[in-house]
């Protein structure tokens, strides 16, 4: 593409995205009506961020009611936009807060605590003798993940063990947000609720607690995929729970949010948990049913809705049972019908700006390798008589597709919890799952690279070398890129309070402590891509690659998506396609539930984020003639994502 036209489709990407984010402002803030803030909160030496969504006509004469919402693992503040929104919209004050270790929130995961024991079935049905109350050592963010349903107000049997460690706040800092909005001038605090997705959902439940029986108590509790307990777990005699509304995905990929069964059926309901829960019979036990009364506090349901884990903050039949539950229990100010959701074109906009954005590169490197002085990084493609064929080649895409996909479930679970890395420099929980996996796949890449150049050098195949000069000069371009994106993002952050994202947080603004981690991730990160993109793009080379115009770039950019990306979408089937059979998720059936959770669900984040990588990488190898630049730019996107807004110890 020649120089000037690759200047106006770059301002063209900038400006269209910088309108979807507008638009997209405009609808967190309801046109005008909402005033949307952030702010931190104190916690000894550390403090913790909020963004607040206020209604412009609430006052200190005409106080609406609040509500608190606690985001869930490895999510922020903005994963709680749709229900912040949509109760902005109808007259509540909405506080979103980063809890502890994650979004731009300085205390670490670890100020939540532990014990160094685990129940592995829901507490109140675990026993000693049945081996679900057991003993358990190892990393100190094992011990903390394995307790992450263990809740400080349960009993001391649970909360606390023999060597002094305890669950010290499980509310995550819910509990110290929960106050601070309750004293805000416009809030009536004796109309107060608060909701939580997934490990937010531990954390409301936490709230509840240390609120349960004071005036400023909530009044409603929504739980958007959360876990049940026995009444025997805590003292029933001061504690108790107000008008409890639990959403239930169909489709939840982790065992506890659907009682350690293989899949969510009406014979869930025939539990003791459940039904007990409900306050009813198991004869009498119904999903999508009201139980018991508002008015004394007494009110339950369970709706059940066909959706998976992840995306349950922003299923609109969730959201519309959810603000029907608020306006029962808090009187939502102003009368929108429930099922008028808005929110959800907001995420829409900013995934649209998210993609202009990450697109708005390919123009810039354009435009960067036409000036003189980074031309270095251009190369010629290596020889098209060098390319792989025939069955050597097929047998490597086979070989690397499933050494990808069989390695996930296992390596990711194993550097998540229990990789002996220094953890006050590793900090990052789902980033060392990550570094697992990557570290197995660099070592085989490592040992195969090896034993190619041996046998080339006895064959008298010249390989094609590192080149230094095109290295840095491709480090440089990469630099940019990424700095583009990022100097745009922190932008769009100070004008919008947005940043680039769909749902889970993408992009965000680093922190002192994030960007170390980004600093301590990055080099292995670079490794993996650097050799991958090897490997993929150079050594398995298709003819393809030598020919121009669109179609080719079509047909070599899916011969190198599949080989990128074909072992996880291997696994994405392997998990999904038995739990719509009703069957179970895949990890659980074939693996056991320890390999389930929080990886098997975060695919369907990080094959569409592949996807984008394989069409970067494979612009920038036709462009360049080397792997560098787009392994680079993939590395530092993917470091971005991981330390950026996935969460800290």
């Amino acid at each position: 593409m020649k120089k000037g036209k690759s200047f106006i489709l770059f301002l063209v990407l900038l400006l269209a995205a910088s309108g979807c984010m507008f638009a997209a402002d405009r609808i967190q803030k309801d046109n005008g009506k909402i005033e949307v803030s952030e702010g931190q909160i104190p916690y000894g030496n550390d403090y913790l961020t909020y963004k607040l969504y206020v209604p412009k006509d609430a006052s200190a004469t005409n106080k609406v009611p609040a509500v608190l919402l606690l985001h869930g693992y490895q999510n922020d503040h903005e994963t709680c936009a749709a229900y912040a929104i949509e109760l902005a919209r109808r007259g509540a004050a909405v506080l979103c807060l980063d809890e502890y270790g994650h979004g731009a929130s300085t205390a670490g995961l670890i100020e939540r605590g532990y014990v160094n024991h685990k129940v592995s079935v829901n507490y109140g049905n675990d026993s000693e003798k049945d081996g679900t109350y057991s003993p358990i050592k190892g990393s100190l963010r094992y011990r903390l993940l394995m307790n992450f349903s263990n809740l400080s107000f349960f009993n001391d049997h649970y909360s606390k063990d023999s060597d002094g460690n305890s669950i010290t706040d499980s509310s995550c800092g819910g509990s110290l947000a929960y106050e601070y909005l309750s004293k805000l001038p416009y809030v009536d605090s004796k109309r107060m609720a608060v909701s939580g997705h997934s490990m937010g959902t531990w954390s409301s439940w936490s709230v509840a607690a240390d609120y349960a029986g004071k005036d400023i108590a909530p009044k409603a509790i929504v739980l958007q995929c959360g876990e049940l307990f026995r009444d025997s777990v805590y003292d029933t005699g001061k504690i108790s729970f107000n008008n409890v509304l639990l959403l239930q995905a169909k489709y939840d990929e982790f065992s506890y949010f659907r009682d350690y069964q293989r899949t969510v059926s009406d014979e869930l309901l025939k539990t003791p948990l459940r039904y007990e829960f409900l306050g009813t019979t198991a004869a009498n036990a119904a999903w999508n049913k009201t139980f018991g009364s508002f008015s004394d506090g007494t009110a339950r349901r369970m709706e059940l809705l066909y959706t998976n884990h992840r995306l349950t903050t922003h299923n609109r039949k969730g959201l519309a049972v959810a603000l029907e539950w608020f306006d029962n229990a808090i009187d939502l100010p102003k009368d929108i019908a429930y099922t008028n959701i808005t929110a959800i074109n907001k995420e829409y906009l900013v995934l649209a700006a998210m993609l202009l954005i990450l697109f708005a590169m390919f123009p810039l490197m354009d435009i960067l390798l036409a000036l003189p002085v980074l031309s270095g990084a251009v190369q010629e493609l290596p020889s098209d008589t060098t390319m792989a064929r025939g069955f050597s080649r097929i047998k490597g895409a086979l070989l690397t597709i499933l050494l990808s996909g069989a390695s996930f479930p296992f390596m990711t679970q194993l550097g998540h919890a229990l990789l002996p890395l220094p953890e006050k420099i590793f900090r990052m929980t789902v980033g060392n799952g990550f570094l697992g996996w990557y570290l197995l796949l660099i070592i085989i890449m490592v040992i195969t690279n090896i034993i190619k150049a041996v046998k080339n050098n006895e064959k008298g195949i010249s390989e094609d070398p590192f080149n230094l000069g095109a290295f840095l000069s491709s480090l440089i371009v990469a630099v940019i890129m990424v700095g583009f994106v990022y100097l745009v993002n922190m932008l769009y952050y100070r004008l919008f309070d947005l940043d680039l994202r769909f749902i889970w947080p993408f992009f965000r603004e680093f922190n002192s402590i994030r960007i170390f981690q980004f600093l301590v991730y990055l080099p292995f990160f670079a490794i993996f891509y650097l050799l991958n993109n090897s490997k993929i793009m150079k050594d398995m080379r298709v003819r393809s690659t030598y020919r121009k115009g669109f179609f080719a770039f079509l047909a070599n950019w899916l011969h190198n998506f599949i080989l990128m990306a074909g072992g996880v979408i291997l696994i994405v089937l392997l998990e999904y396609i038995p739990f719509f059979m009703e069957i179970g998720p895949g990890a659980d059936v074939f693996f056991g539930s320890t390999f389930g959770g929080p990886f098997m669900s975060i695919l369907i984040l990080f094959v569409p984020q592949v996807l984008f990588f394989s069409i970067l990488c494979t612009y920038c190898y036709r462009k360049t003639g080397k792997a560098y630049t787009g392994a680079l730019v993939a590395a530092m996107l993917a470091c971005w994502i991981v330390t950026g807004g996935s969460s800290f110890l």
